[in-house]
């Protein structure tokens, strides 16, 4: 039997955390409830959670810097829930690399299934992708670049692993696996977000615009993945797998 996934809800709110940690107990996780992003800086090396329920409004560093640092050191999911609901905050919170953004109040429901949703973007997949059906080949490469499926993890020209968040991970395997098609955003935001996909379609924008920093020698004149006037975007370079 697996050991449950393990969630961190960081809030300042103990209310809330108390509320969170018992409903997502009474579904299987593993919680720890924190109160302020430098506890949960101090728990990422000693006990890794598999995804972090993150405020905004916390006390000393932002969220917003917290989830910055996050990125930059770990893998995890990452789940924004807060009451702040500006579309401006939402944008902010996607570029600083969230998977998804909730605002409060909450439906406690909605909530888990959002959670479950990014687990399991996260997970590693079985099968061969569309790119690669008829085999066991889980590497697509492009341009020098090398995206390991299974392993969820993409290699640059130099042979330097590239941290990705799961929607870019998600988002750039939809690419990967169409080469030299135009995808609209609407089936760009069904491939990475499924069934929980909402009406905000900015995230796609946000996600694809990370992305060419990421990929793009210039992401002001992008050469991989091009956007294509009032239809969508197209990875430019063949797709071949290995």
């Amino acid at each position: 039997m697996s050991a449950p996934q393990h969630i961190a809800v960081v809030d300042d709110e103990v209310d809330i955390t108390q509320l969170l940690a018992n409903y997502l107990q009474s579904h299987g996780f593993r919680v720890t409830q924190l109160h302020n992003g430098r506890a949960l800086l101090d728990l990422m090396p000693a006990d890794p959670p598999a995804l972090v329920l993150l405020d905004l409004g916390l006390p000393g560093e932002d969220g917003f810097s917290i989830a910055r640092q996050l990125r930059e050191h770990w893998h995890c999911g990452l789940v924004i829930v807060t009451g702040r609901g500006d579309a401006v905050d939402k944008v902010v919170g996607l570029e600083v690399g969230a998977d998804d953004y909730v605002t409060k109040p909450f439906d406690l429901r909605e909530l888990l299934a959002r959670v479950k949703a990014v687990l399991r973007r996260m997970a590693p997949r079985e099968g061969a992708t569309p790119a690669a059906r008829g085999s066991n080949r889980h590497k697509l490469c492009f341009a020098g670049w090398e995206l390991d499926t299974a392993a969820r993890n993409l290699t640059s020209p130099q042979g330097k692993d590239v941290a990705l968040t799961t929607g870019e991970f998600d988002l750039l395997r939809a690419f990967a696996q169409h080469p030299g098609r135009v995808l609209s955003r609407d089936f760009l935001l069904e491939q990475t977000r499924g069934r929980e996909a909402g009406p905000f379609d900015r995230t796609i924008d946000v996600q694809v615009g990370r992305l060419r920093k990421k990929l793009e020698v210039d992401a002001e004149d992008p050469q991989i993945i091009k956007s294509v006037r009032g239809a969508g975007y197209i990875l430019v370079p063949p797709v071949t797998s290995a």
